[in-house]
């Protein structure tokens, strides 16, 4: 999401659980309620919730209850949260066509939720991959996962 244009800023983070200010530790104990996320603050002149979703979509296996990869537990959820009616209305819309278009074999599992609340993940995980492009979980698992955004979103990216 950092390279689209119009994302301002994105911070990684835990939300929608009932400890405060969880950590790591806590989270990956799965008993925090809270979910992995990306807080994501945009210029809504020049890419819209629409279009997030559309990234959110194509990114990740909205059809695996908690599960993304190799990656399991209730932190790993597929989750969006919403700030508005407006967006809520929006994410429903499309979680329903996309279900019905037939796109994934399994039926979309992506839960849609008000925002509740939201903490920073600690230091060491921010801008993780830009931080470790050359640890084994990035290489392999992200580095494939940005290659096919830059060309799927080639559009949309911003410019150097």
């Amino acid at each position: 999401f950092q390279r689209l244009e119009g994302v301002i800023s994105v911070t990684s983070g835990y939300g929608g659980g009932f400890v405060e200010n969880p950590t790591y530790e806590q989270i990956c104990d799965k008993n925090t309620g809270h979910v992995e996320l990306a807080k994501i603050v945009f210029d809504t002149t020049k890419i819209s919730f629409d279009e997030l979703l559309e990234v959110f979509w194509k990114t990740h296996d909205p059809t695996t209850l908690n599960q993304q990869g190799a990656d399991k537990g209730p932190q790993y959820r597929s989750v969006i949260f919403y700030i508005n009616e407006k967006q809520k209305q929006i994410a429903e819309k499309y979680k329903a066509e996309l279900d019905k278009s037939g796109a994934w074999d399994k039926p979309i599992v992506t839960a849609i939720e008000p925002f509740k609340n939201y903490y920073s993940a600690e230091n060491y995980h921010q801008n993780y991959y830009n931080s470790n492009p050359n640890q084994g979980y990035c290489r392999y698992v992200i580095q494939p996962k940005i290659e096919k955004f830059e060309k799927v979103f080639k559009n949309k990216l911003k410019k150097n």
